[in-house]
């Protein structure tokens, strides 16, 4: 795929789905959806939250990385520009999810060779990474670079800004807002990939 071709998220789940051999409720079963859930996305009547998908990869051991740059060469690059980094989410939101519209996440390298998750994430005002909790099995850090982030992390809430950190066990169900009137700009790394 070029980078002018349209990313269909519903195309590329049902390519990968039906080359695990899998039904649509087999999909569900194994990823604890909705049954109807994968039917929406693939046919484009529904776009999924970064949880949502990335729960729904989980049941095929998929990574949204691999979702995204399914023809991404496996290297060993050291040094990259801000144009080599992976953009994992600007393909993924659409109108229907304002709030999770105005998050962009970019990933350093090949998170999957090296174990590790880097990510340059930008928070426009109202940006939100969703009602439902995010929980995985990984644990996660990062810097707040610049604007203001709200963090919430069980049931600690905590808003972040420019210089401030955070590190946790990711397996807490966690969310990401940005409150404030400005752009918030956090670096970010995550061990083992869980996008």
């Amino acid at each position: 795929m070029t980078d002018s071709e349209q990313f269909e998220v519903g195309s590329r789940l049902k390519e990968l789905r039906q080359s695990a051999g899998l039904s649509q409720r087999q999909l569900a079963d194994l990823a604890s959806v909705p049954h109807g859930q994968i039917s929406m996305i693939e046919t484009g009547r529904s776009s999924p939250s970064v949880a949502s998908l990335r729960k729904i990869l989980g049941g095929m051991s998929i990574t949204m990385s691999d979702f995204f740059a399914p023809d991404k060469p496996l290297n060993q690059e050291i040094f990259f520009t801000p144009n080599d980094l992976i953009d994992l989410t600007s393909q993924l939101y659409k109108d229907d999810n304002p709030e999770q519209a105005r998050i962009s996440l970019k990933q350093v390298g090949n998170a999957k060779a090296h174990n590790l998750q880097i990510l340059q994430e930008r928070y426009e005002p109202g940006a939100d990474t969703g009602k439902t909790h995010l929980e995985h099995d990984a644990n996660e850090g990062g810097i707040v670079i610049s604007g203001e982030i709200e963090l919430t992390v069980g049931d600690q809430t905590r808003i972040l800004k420019a210089g401030d950190s955070f590190l946790f066990d990711s397996n807490q169900p966690h969310r990401f807002r940005n409150v404030s009137d400005r752009p918030a700009e956090v670096v970010s790394a995550c061990t083992p990939p869980y996008l």
